[in-house]
């Protein structure tokens, strides 16, 4: 359980699960926390917190960085050399949210699949592997979404994922997870986090999202690829010092949040069987992302989310007919039914 209280703030925030503050557990261990300088490998509670995700996932080690988007960054650099080519979804995070890093960066250029989110076949999959010769671009790795964002928060089966790796052994490309929120992956079909990590050559797992911690990512794979990752972790800026006073609360989120995740999933629940009988769920909700698609709902995206601020509860829009809610360890179940009844208001007026 989450030894955080609501704040008695009027605002109900759905916009993600990235919005939430460290709980006072949380706080007490950052204040405490022993640190040292990173840069040279001699902060102990970085190099604890490291030591720990990797066991997690049966990986040799991990690397702490501070955001998602450059633990991603840095995996396909380790997966993929410059003028190689990434698979992945049309609306993955690698493509979508992170500013065109990995052509930026990286020199990797991009192919994907059409938008199904964690709904993959790993047939088309296969056949848009690309080998070497012939003066193609050369395929070098296959990105994959644990849960998926702009997948309403969907889970990929764990054959799906046991078959994608066959795809990548029989083709000897590389396959990364970004698993932002592969935690609620865990949580939501007991799937322990060593058969994911078994899967994957490297993962990018998130501390700041639905854990509660206020900042952090780590890539996790073989201990030559995190030693070459420090390297490109320094060259992106993210050198880091005294960093474990952040480590402590990824730690203390690792120890304490992780389990509680179920609540943030029922909570979604909630929020989607209000809003069912109007015929806007984008997908079924499977963790702690509610997707609203509003095509054919009275009004917008925007307008909709607008309306619902004007009552004090915040949801994101994603495009003109696309909004989604994010359920949270800061809101409580009376601001989860205090923002079903004003969805519901609004879709209905």
């Amino acid at each position: 359980m989450a030894d955080h209280t609501e704040s008695g703030d009027m605002l109900i925030d759905l916009r993600s699960d990235t919005v939430t503050r460290p709980t006072p557990g949380m706080r007490e261990a950052m204040a405490t926390a022993e640190v040292g300088d990173d840069v040279y490998g001699e902060d102990p509670t970085v190099n604890a917190l490291e030591a720990e995700v990797a066991a997690v996932f049966g990986h040799e080690a991990a690397l702490f960085c501070p955001s998602g988007s450059m633990a991603n960054q840095i995996a396909l650099q380790l997966l993929a050399p410059p003028g190689a080519e990434l698979l992945c979804d049309a609306d993955a995070h690698v493509v979508t949210y992170e500013m065109g890093a990995a052509a930026a960066y990286g020199g990797i250029t991009s192919r994907t699949w059409p938008a199904v989110g964690a709904d993959i076949d790993p047939d088309v999959v296969a056949g848009m592997i690309r080998p070497d010769g012939y003066w193609a671009v050369p395929t070098r790795a296959i990105a994959v979404e644990q849960t998926h964002n702009r997948g309403g928060g969907g889970v990929i089966p764990l054959d799906t994922l046991r078959a994608l790796r066959q795809v990548a052994d029989a083709a000897q490309v590389a396959l990364h997870c970004d698993g932002a929120r592969i935690w609620h992956a865990h949580v939501a079909d007991g799937v322990p986090l060593a058969t994911y990590g078994a899967l994957f050559d490297t993962l990018s797992v998130c501390l700041s999202k639905g854990l509660g911690a206020p900042v952090g990512s780590l890539v996790v794979g073989a201990a030559d690829k995190i030693e070459r990752a420090r390297v490109i972790r320094k060259r992106m800026g993210g050198g880091l010092r005294q960093a474990g006073i952040l480590a402590a609360a990824g730690r203390y989120a690792l120890a304490h949040h992780v389990d509680r995740l179920a609540e943030d999933h029922a909570k979604a629940a909630r929020l989607a069987e209000a809003i069912a009988p109007f015929g806007v769920l984008a997908t079924p909700v499977r963790t702690n992302l509610v997707p609203l698609d509003l095509t054919k709902a009275p009004l917008d995206a925007p307008a909709l989310a607008a309306a619902a601020r004007a009552e004090g509860v915040l949801i994101s829009v994603l495009g003109p007919h696309t909004a989604r809610m994010v359920t949270h360890m800061d809101v409580a179940d009376s601001a989860i039914t205090r923002a079903a009844t004003t969805i519901t208001r609004i879709l209905r007026a």
